[in-house]
This record gives C-alpha cells, sequence and structure tokens, in this order.
C-alpha cells in the first residue's frame, strides 16, 4: 500500500489500469484490495494527496485545541483514534540520558511503509517511519535521543504494543521520553482530533507560550513517537505542509488516510469553533 499511495501521490490523476499495472495485480483486485484499506478509491485518495487538501483542511476544519476537548474530541469518543494512557518521563530521568532505561525495538510493516517501533516496559516511547531514511538510520535517529538507554533488539516485545495501532477504538500505552516543554507540545498535538489539523502558532497559544511558535516547531519535530503524537496534524499558518521529520510523503499520506476514513465514516463537519 505504502508503493501504492507513492503512486497515486506522484501521479494523482493516474489511471486504475496503470496503478494496478504498477502494483502488480489486476485493476478489479487492486480496487478491491486499496478500497479496503483506504476505504476510497485510488481516484479519491488522489485529491486527498494532492498539495491543495492540506490547505483545504486547515480552512475547512481547523482545529481549535480546547474546543476540540470541549466538544468530546478526545480519548475514546475521538473517532478513528486510539485512546491513549501515557506518562511521561520525569525531568530528572530525561536530563541523565535514559540511564538505566531498557528500550526493546523491532521493525514492523505499516500503511506508510517499514516502520521502526520502540517500547520500554511503560509502553510505546518510540515510532519512526523508514521508508526515506532507511532502517539504520531511523534506528541511530532514535537512539540519539536517549544516549544512555540500553537498547535491544526484541520484536516479539514490541509487537504487542504496535497490534493495536492502526485499528480503531484501541488502546495504546505511551512513555514519552522528552523534556518539560517538548512533552507540553506532545500533549496538545493529542488532542487534535484525526482529521483535523492546526497551527504552530495555535499551539503555541494552547500552552501557553504564544510567543514560542519556532520553539514549539522544534518541538513538534523532536516528537519520538510518530502518528500517536499526531505532529503530522501541525501544519504552518499559511496551509504550507512544512517539514516532517520523516519525510513529506509520509506526512501527506497520513493526512489523506485520515481523511479518508472519515469521508467513510461521514464525519467530516467541521469542529465546533474550528
Amino acid at each position: 500500500m505504502r508503493r501504492a499511495i507513492a503512486a497515486v501521490d506522484a501521479d494523482p490523476g493516474a489511471s486504475l489500469d496503470a496503478l494496478a499495472a504498477a502494483a502488480g495485480l489486476s485493476p478489479a483486485h487492486f480496487q478491491r484490495v486499496f478500497s479496503a484499506w483506504a476505504g476510497i478509491s485510488p481516484k479519491r485518495l488522489g485529491g486527498f494527496l494532492a498539495l491543495g487538501h492540506a490547505k483545504r483542511l486547515l480552512r475547512e476544519r481547523r482545529s481549535v485545541l480546547d474546543t476540540a476537548l470541549d466538544v468530546g474530541l478526545s480519548g475514546t469518543s475521538r473517532l478513528h483514534d486510539l485512546f491513549l494512557r501515557w506518562e511521561a518521563m520525569s525531568p530528572g530521568e530525561y536530563a541523565r540520558g535514559g540511564e538505566g532505561l531498557r528500550v526493546r525495538h523491532g521493525t514492523f510493516d505499516s500503511p506508510f511503509g517499514p516502520m521502526l517501533a520502540m517500547a520500554t516496559d511503560r509502553g510505546l516511547c518510540g515510532i519512526a517511519f523508514a521508508g526515506e531514511t532507511g532502517a539504520a538510520a531511523a534506528l541511530a535517529d532514535m537512539a540519539a535521543r536517549w544516549p544512555r538507554a540500553e537498547l535491544r533488539e526484541d520484536r516479539a516485545a514490541v509487537a504487542p504494543h504496535v497490534a493495536a495501532l492502526f485499528a480503531p477504538r484501541a488502546e495504546a500505552r505511551l512513555h514519552l521520553i522528552g523534556a518539560p516543554f517538548q512533552i507540553k507540545v506532545w500533549e496538545a498535538l493529542m488532542r487534535i482530533p484525526s482529521g483535523h489539523v492546526t497551527t504552530y502558532g495555535e499551539i503555541a497559544r494552547a500552552i501557553g507560550k504564544p510567543k514560542a511558535v519556532r520553539a514549539v516547531g522544534t518541538a513538534v519535530g523532536r516528537n519520538p513517537v510518530s502518528f500517536l503524537i499526531p505532529c503530522h496534524r501541525a501544519l504552518r499558518a499559511s496551509g504550507a505542509l512544512g517539514g516532517y521529520h520523516w519525510g513529506l510523503p509520509v506526512k501527506r499520506a497520513m493526512l489523506a488516510w485520515e481523511s479518508a476514513r472519515l469521508e467513510r465514516a461521514g464525519a467530516c463537519e467541521p469542529v465546533a469553533g474550528g
């Protein structure tokens, strides 16, 4: 599916026959498999992947974070979102660079390409998408965030945490490892409902630091748990995608995937107050 999304992203107007041929499938089988995963046709997903889609999201479904909470768009009531139980590493633990912490990791398939998942005994602490960087570079990037932690490859231990990631209404446990300011930003990101977006400026205001837009952008980029902490839902005030640590094609694919699921559920109305 990642290759199919990349093909649609490269040419949103590509024919079904061409996409199916590139995937090595018959057009009918490709359409069934693609629609089962995305919930819509490749042609419709092409519209969501177009560069203008992010601007439409910002204009039509901008999320004011506190309002999203007020109308119940958090926790188990967020359509197609996971229910996240999370706890943060203490500032002292963070300052020690993860010393004494055992982090297990493994590589898994995902709708957005190969995914590195990392977990402590308290929950998922890292998710990286390695399609653009490669698995070794993704692991080195994540490991550098907690230089004194003990890293151990143990796919079986991480697999139960990964199993629920792309299933609706499931529960995941997170162990956030970051500086206090970063964790405040990541907590704000977790308030953004699926299928909605916000801006770096709105996040800064939501955490009570309206002038810290640049610092917020840096913290968004340092999010260690991609997708679950939805930094892909943060855009520039202009509606431009901005950067994305694991590559802009992944960010566009995530926004398109969420929009497709919401459209299929008939839940595309704007957030009240947004």
